[in-house]
């Protein structure tokens, strides 16, 4: 099933949510995070519908949010529903843009609770750095974090009746977000709707919402940089070198890891039983929806052209991509001269993982190889292009196309619907 392969799908986030709520009121406030444009208001306006009558829905980023008893007003208006009716349930939209949002969510969790007002309360937002310091801060013990993230093929297939095949050909090259779906036939509005309601607004307006952000320039730097390296394994140092405007490589470190709290970009770890040597290595950048890099790249060619170095790192992105996306924990394996592309563990089990998009041979699995030689508890893996099965069959290793990957994960981990 979708849910258990993708737990952080559309699907599996609303059934997850959806049973949360149906407990006895009031419960655990559930915070909503995830990227922009992937659904979470969309999900927030489906439960709106689903209470008619029972249910208020509020945005925070509304300039009516801004004005004096505004916050007051919304939860007077909620308890006195939920009183009156026997329960009821609050939304709030990305909630992160009031300021103190923590203290004043907690306060009023607080009040509910010890009224036993039975009213439910979810809240969203886009980044999970401001959410994450707002819960551990204040709201320890008072809430239940779910993640909505980048769809996976599968989600197109059941949300819009996609065929299997188009929906595999948009996660590998033009992206999976749900807005921009019925405009992948209009190459300029359709690159113009990502670069201008997704891109713009995390790195113009949530990442610099943040208090972190001294250095929003270098920031932007840094986001260019990352996607212009996908699937690659690049130092801080070479990084550092290559912008405009250098800034110290911790803090290089840091802005990296605040992309990744906007789900933009990760950088992978080198998997390692040491800390040292992990923390030590050089990050692999990976790009976490196609449409990004689509989007920004100037050359529409090279999402398509196959054989070639950038259709290859594409489509290794798109599978590393999909894994962390699923909520597996995902490195790279490096040991000179051996390397493997990644490295999962999590819900899916534990996978070695080599994309070879091109043609090759039983030599070029030789990092495979060496890396469950010596972690036996990993299954190997080939994920290649269609018609190459056969190498990794030759030998006794597990493969499965890229397509099918995108598609379905690993072999064997679960039944899609």
């Amino acid at each position: 099933m979708i849910e258990s392969i993708f737990p952080h799908a559309y699907s599996a986030v609303r059934s997850e949510l959806a049973a949360r709520l149906a407990e006895s009121a009031p419960g655990r406030v559930q915070i909503l995070s995830g990227p922009r444009q992937v659904g979470k208001t969309h999900l927030l306006r489906e439960l709106e519908r689903a209470h008619a009558g029972g249910a208020t829905y509020a945005a925070a980023d509304a300039p009516a949010a801004a004005l004096p008893g505004w916050w007051e007003a919304l939860w007077s208006a909620a308890q006195a529903r939920a009183r009156q009716s026997g329960h009821a349930l609050l939304l709030i939209d990305e909630i992160q843009y009031l300021p103190d949002w923590g203290r004043r969510l907690k306060a009023e969790a607080d009040r509910i609770g010890h009224e036993q007002v039975p009213l439910h309360v979810v809240v969203s937002g886009s980044s999970s750095l401001r959410l994450g310091q707002g819960t551990r801060e204040t709201m320890a013990g008072r809430f239940e974090y779910l993640r909505l993230l980048h769809w996976p093929a599968r989600e197109l297939v059941r949300q819009f009746g996609m065929t299997e095949e188009k929906a595999v050909k948009a996660a590998a090259e033009t992206g999976t977000y749900p807005g921009a779906v019925e405009l992948l036939g209009q190459p300029a509005r359709w690159k113009a709707y990502v670069r201008d309601a997704i891109v713009e607004p995390a790195v113009g307006r949530d990442l610099l919402a943040l208090e972190v952000i001294r250095r929003p320039a270098l920031l932007r730097q840094v986001f260019a940089l990352a996607v212009g390296h996908p699937a690659e394994i690049v130092s801080l140092q070479k990084l550092r070198g290559q912008l405009a405007d250098p800034g110290a490589i911790e803090t290089v470190a840091h802005y990296l890891q605040v992309l990744e709290s906007a789900y933009l970009v990760a950088a992978l770890p080198k998997f390692s039983l040491h800390e040292a040597r992990r923390r030590s290595s050089p990050p692999k950048l990976v790009v976490l929806n196609q449409g990004i890099l689509a989007a920004l790249s100037d050359d529409q060619a090279a999402t398509t052209a196959t054989g070639t170095s950038q259709h290859g790192r594409r489509i290794e992105n798109a599978c590393l991509a999909l894994a962390w996306n699923a909520g597996q924990t995902v490195a790279y394996w490096r040991q000179e001269p051996f390397e493997v592309d990644m490295v999962t563990t999590g819900s899916w089990g534990r996978w070695a993982v080599e994309v070879k998009t091109g043609p090759h041979s039983n030599r070029d699995l030789a990092g495979l190889f060496e890396f469950c030689r010596e972690h036996r508890d990993f299954t190997p893996l080939v994920v290649c292009a269609p018609g190459n099965e056969t190498v990794a069959h030759s030998t006794g290793i597990a493969s499965c196309s890229w397509q099918e990957f995108l598609l379905s994960g690993p072999p064997g981990i679960g039944a899609a619907d």
